[in-house]
């Protein structure tokens, strides 16, 4: 049942943000390179982007750059559609349910994860959900079409990772409005510091520095980066602006949750995401200018 109480201003970001966490740790854990490997997909970049894609199927490059958004066509184009002829989907699908259990296990132990307060949060976020449309949006889409694994912790993974997808497919829209393209995407979040730091992105994305640098003079010449590469008062607005339509975005999942239920689940979904980082659940390097 939806609640008629209105959510606080940002609530559904908040807890978003603590289901992001949730769902994306499993990207950064030693086990998916394990398991991808054993799939024969060990390619750093392979990995990520077979994990990601394989809920749309053995789709081509065009398809994973679309909606994949700041990845270079370049460097999805050197193993998409190859990944496929490795592993298929279904393969490769399996393999990611197998290392979202293992490093969850690992991360937040088996008490956790079989505990009342983790079956709470799943029921929460899969009701959470059901109020998610697939229309232009096509990650989100694909994995509303996988089934819900059983295990609570498997549950909430899932849901995490449907809500992860239908904001970030959202997210990719403000940005095509606001006239930003993959690299300038790139360049303003992580002049925003709260994006990924710049090494990270060299090292994931496959855009050149001579790219990056590009990107800069463009953004620059629209008044949103100064000389030294941070963000102008107008490039914190737009990026500010972004946020918020994408909030305006997602926010059917959050109402039909209503505040209670969001508050609730952002506590547990938190209580979980905290000690999995102070764990080593992400680099320490991930985030930042740097």
């Amino acid at each position: 049942m939806t609640s008629s109480t209105a959510l606080p201003e940002r609530a559904g970001r908040r807890c978003q943000s603590a289901l992001n966490s949730f769902h994306a740790m499993h990207y950064f854990s030693p086990e998916l390179s394990t398991e991808l490997a054993k799939t024969g997909i060990e390619d750093s970049a392979a990995v990520y982007l077979a994990t990601r894609a394989a809920a749309m199927g053995a789709v081509g490059p065009g398809a994973v750059t679309a909606a994949f958004y700041n990845f270079s066509h370049t460097l999805v184009a050197r193993h998409v559609p190859h990944i496929w002829s490795v592993a298929a989907p279904r393969t490769v699908l399996d393999a990611r349910l197998r290392v979202a259990d293992t490093s969850l296990r690992r991360l937040m132990g088996d008490a956790a994860l079989e505990s009342a307060e983790m079956a709470e949060a799943a029921r929460l976020a899969l009701r959470a959900a059901e109020a998610c449309t697939p229309y232009a949006r096509p990650l989100f889409a694909a994995h509303a079409d996988l089934p819900v694994p059983d295990a609570p912790h498997l549950a909430l993974w899932h849901a995490a990772t449907l809500l992860r997808e239908h904001r970030g497919d959202g997210h990719l829209m403000t940005l095509l409005d606001a006239e930003l393209d993959a690299v300038e995407a790139l360049v303003t979040h992580t002049a925003s510091g709260r994006g990924m730091s710049f090494e990270w992105i060299m090292r994931t994305r496959g855009w050149s520095e001579e790219e990056w640098a590009a990107a800069q003079d463009r953004l620059r010449g629209r008044g949103l980066l100064d000389a030294a590469g941070g963000l102008t008062p107008a490039g914190e607005q737009l990026r500010k602006d972004l946020e918020d339509a994408t909030d305006r975005l997602d926010r059917a999942p959050y109402e039909h949750l209503g505040a209670a239920g969001v508050a609730r689940l952002t506590e547990l979904t938190a209580g979980f995401v905290t000690p999995a980082m102070a764990a080593g659940a992400f680099p320490a390097d991930l985030f930042g200018k740097s």
